[in-house]
């Protein structure tokens, strides 16, 4: 009884730091992504494309795929093109 006692005692232990340690790692997370957002808006020409984004952050292209949506719905840019090569992005 007393090792059930223990094993439930260091379930909830371990339950409680990880997710303060979740926490913090997902503030961090939300921190960078605004900043890396931030340096795109300030970083790029009036017409950038999603390589430039990846260069400008050595991010895949997924992830700056995913920070141009981010910005797109926030209002703070547009695509221009619909796919492939000839999209590029402008500043609203």
């Amino acid at each position: 009884m007393k090792w059930l006692l223990i094993l439930v005692i260091g379930i909830v232990i371990g339950l409680v730091f990880s997710r303060r340690r979740s926490k913090s790692f997902n503030e961090k997370q939300s921190k960078n992504k605004e900043n890396n957002k931030r340096k795109i808006l300030e970083s790029l020409n009036s017409k950038f494309a999603n390589a430039d984004v990846e260069s400008l952050l050595s991010v895949s292209d997924a992830t700056a795929t995913r920070y141009l949506d981010e910005l797109e719905k926030e209002d703070k840019i547009k695509q221009v093109g619909k796919t492939g090569k000839h999209v590029h992005y402008e500043k609203v």
